[in-house]
């Protein structure tokens, strides 16, 4: 069943097009992953799909009674509100067919009739088609795991990280038939994003996604759009599947290429010969040159992220740590935290949001006072820092004028040198870019130069803070082949796994509370670990239960058997049970009659909660007594 279809869709951003006859469906149960460099239109494409955003052509239809939900990569939110009230007066299904229910319930309450009885009935109805009786709990659920717990906290007051969690849990609330994310694990640490993987692998939501992050990719996705110089490809499988056929598809394509340039380079010598007067045989063997040709010439050379940069000489000491202390109020960062780096050590920090992982990257560049200890930094060291929040330009200069601020020439490692403008080129600004303003840059595209902006100051020792955010997944693959050829002092802190696997021999693994842990291995190791851990952990507890539950046997035969006093408790048991559950059978049809008062209705609602705790706590005694006897 097809829920979302298009046909011939195009769109342009001022004359440059972003993306141009896309035809292709998305159907029931597909999870699938849209892949395509930055500057290409993904997010707007995905407000178009969510009729957020209208197409220049073409046409998306969507299947009659599909609900569709976005997350959009910045979420547009109502700073007036709280973010109780964000949830409560959204745009959302889920919260609608709620707030339907209340004022139904209230409305028969006050003045019981057949309009109001039909009104009930009918938001009755629909509660019970949305699951929606358990909203409350899945709210405070989903906000809690996302680290959302102050619900009287403006919005306007929210870090950009802190909207987008917000908004991720109100779009998952509304449990949507199609469901669009934009980069949804921007801005989650690692847990958040497992939580996550967990949550949609199980759903049966429908998924239409862009993201860069490979772990997240392979485990909830089945299906991956790739766009590339507008022509669209499919690809039912992961990530390795994709890149497979990506590869295959260029060699046959360069194959092609290659052909077409000497079959054009004969023909050409034949045209030249040819007379003014020409055959219908001629004319034909002419049309077919001219598209030779332009196959010939339609060969792009793939552009590579060449970030060769000199790396600085790095001397005998490189980073020291020693009995380094710091704390923020309540919170403890580092507690006499000792560590000696050595010279092309790489680290992947992780944990938990708000322990400290970027205020350690600022106390080892010396941007952090520590409150005691000592960083001792070697004298040849040269940091290059990648900030989370990113680096800050001048949105009317050009891109060019960016990068000659800081050098015209830049120096590469085998002692050549390279002008600002080629050095752009490998980063993948052709010469148009360069000229453009970075008011009209993607974010992904800001970041890009961001990650240039540090790299030009030829550093020896270089810390990314979140590097990948924003991203596409064209240029984080070459970037990370720069990072594994990098011959400095590297330190990653980054929610994207795949990256840090692929490029760390070890992680600093913030716990909390100044408490930090060495783990020498990859990610999916540390994670296999701590679950093992886990389990063990549990299973010692259950087995110091199970031994407290078994103490009574060195006890006498005849304690184990029951007193007269619990015969008779465990008859009246019985009786007090059914009594209830008939108790609870009976208030389930006064609630659903909708016959009582508001207050009424209030007071029967409370009871029958009492109910089901009695029951529950007297059929467990019930069953204690039972084994005993």
């Amino acid at each position: 069943m097809t829920y979302l279809s298009t046909e011939n869709l195009s769109k342009q951003f001022g004359l440059k097009p972003l993306f141009q006859n896309l035809t292709f469906g998305i159907s029931k149960g597909d999870k699938t992953a849209l892949i395509a460099q930055n500057g290409t239109g993904k997010s707007t494409l995905l407000k178009i799909l969510a009729g957020k955003e209208t197409a220049d052509a073409g046409e998306v239809m969507v299947r009659n009674g599909i609900r569709i939900g976005i997350l959009e990569q910045e979420p547009e939110m109502d700073d007036s509100m709280t973010i109780s009230q964000f949830i409560a007066h959204g745009d959302n299904d889920m919260v609608n067919i709620v707030k339907a229910y209340d004022k139904a319930v209230a409305a028969q309450a006050e003045d019981y009739n057949t309009e109001t009885q039909n009104a009930f009935d009918k938001a009755l109805a629909a509660m019970d088609a949305a699951n929606a009786w358990d909203y409350e709990q899945r709210l405070h659920q989903i906000l809690s795991v996302l680290n959302i717990t102050d619900l009287d906290q403006s919005i306007a007051s929210l870090s950009g990280g802190q909207r987008k969690r917000v908004a991720l849990a109100f779009v998952l609330l509304d449990e949507p038939d199609l469901l669009i994310l934009d980069e949804p694990t921007n801005h989650l640490d690692v847990e958040m994003i497992e939580w996550l993987e967990a949550y949609l692998t199980k759903s049966k939501m429908t998924l239409l996604m862009v993201t860069h992050d490979r772990y997240f990719l392979d485990r909830v996705c089945n299906h991956i759009l790739e766009i590339e110089d507008s022509k669209l490809y499919h690809h039912n499988g992961n990530y390795a599947y994709f890149l497979q056929k990506k590869e295959e598809r260029e060699e046959v394509y360069a194959i092609e290429v290659a052909k077409a340039g000497k079959l054009a380079k004969k023909e050409l010598e034949w045209m030249r010969r040819q007379p003014k007067a020409r055959t219908t045989k001629s004319k034909s063997r002419i049309d077919a040159f001219y598209e030779t040709e332009k196959k010939a010439n339609s060969g792009k050379v793939k552009q590579e992220i060449k970030l060769d940069v000199s790396v600085s000489r790095i001397g005998g000491q490189v980073l020291e740590l020693q009995k380094v202390s710091k704390s923020f109020g309540d919170l403890t960062i580092l507690k006499d935290f000792d560590y000696s780096f050595n010279k092309g050590e790489r680290i992947g920090i992780i944990g938990k949001n708000g322990v400290g992982k970027s205020t350690f990257l600022k106390i080892v560049t010396g941007v952090e006072p520590v409150d005691s200890g000592e960083v001792l930094s070697g004298q040849t060291i040269v940091y290059g820092h990648y900030k989370q929040e990113g680096i800050k330009f001048k949105e009317s200069e050009r891109v060019i004028d960016v990068i000659k601020e800081v050098a015209e020439v830049i120096k590469l490692s085998n002692g050549d040198q390279i002008s600002a403008s080629q050095f752009l080129e490998h980063f993948m600004f052709d010469s148009k870019m360069q000229y453009t303003p970075v008011s009209k840059l993607s974010g992904g595209e800001k970041r890009r130069l961001g990650l240039m902006m540090v790299l030009i100051k030829n550093p020896n020792f270089l810390i990314l803070d979140e590097p990948t955010n924003d991203l596409d997944l064209i240029t984080l693959e070459k970037l990370e082949v720069f990072l594994s050829e990098f011959g400095g002092c590297l330190i990653i802190v980054s929610h994207d796994r795949y990256f840090m696997d692929n490029l760390v021999d070890h992680y600093f693994v913030f716990e909390g509370n100044g408490e930090i842990n060495d783990f020498n291995g990859t990610y999916q190791e540390y994670k296999t670990q701590s679950l093992e851990l886990e389990a063990e952990s549990r299973k010692d507890a259950d087995k110091k239960v199970k031994q407290t539950s078994n103490a009574p046997k060195s006890a006498p035969k005849e304690e184990k058997k029951l007193s007269f006093k619990e015969k008779k408790e465990y008859e009246t048991l019985e009786k007090e049970i059914a009594k209830l559950e008939a108790e609870k059978t009976k208030l389930e049809t006064e609630i659903g009659s909708g016959k009582a008062h508001y207050d009424k209705l209030q007071e029967l609602t409370y009871r029958y909660g009492e109910v089901k705790t009695e029951i529950e706590e007297k059929e467990f005694r019930w069953l204690e007594l039972a084994e005993r006897l």
